[in-house]
């Protein structure tokens, strides 16, 4: 790996890395009955509280993990509502076969991305974020 490339590697990682969950956190915020609508469809009370809740999870944590402040907590935060929000959201092996793929690639994909969130929690934000390597 060339040493020179990585900070920049580093913070463009994490906004990636965080770009979803700020995404989804904006959409949640900005659709609280729809999203409190989602959640009671898979049921979880359907509550316009618990939809902000989420939201609010989602977007400052994601935005802690893009900054690198208090990223290791937010990314193992994010990272096991990640895994518990998948099980709820994506059981593609409870569908019938010719319904699994897209559930299963969503699932795989939050899969995925809870594991670079273990990675962060585990060796901190790296360089150029505002929690620096200690990040603890």
């Amino acid at each position: 790996m060339l040493d020179s490339l990585r900070t920049p590697m580093t913070v463009v990682g994490r906004i990636l890395l965080a770009l979803m969950f700020v995404l989804a956190g904006v959409g949640k915020l900005t659709n609280v009955g729809g999203t409190a609508a989602y959640m009671g469809s898979a049921g979880l009370p359907a509550l316009p509280a618990l939809a902000v809740l989420v939201g609010l999870i989602e977007l400052f944590g994601g935005l802690a993990v893009a900054s690198g402040f208090l990223a290791r907590w937010a990314a193992l935060g994010l990272a096991v509502f990640t895994v518990v929000a998948s099980l709820m959201f994506h059981r593609y092996w409870s569908l019938p076969a010719d319904q699994q793929m897209v559930q299963q690639l969503l699932f795989m994909k939050n899969m995925a991305a809870a594991g670079g969130l273990l990675i962060l929690a585990a060796l901190g934000p790296g360089p150029a974020s505002l929690g620096g390597k200690s990040n603890v």
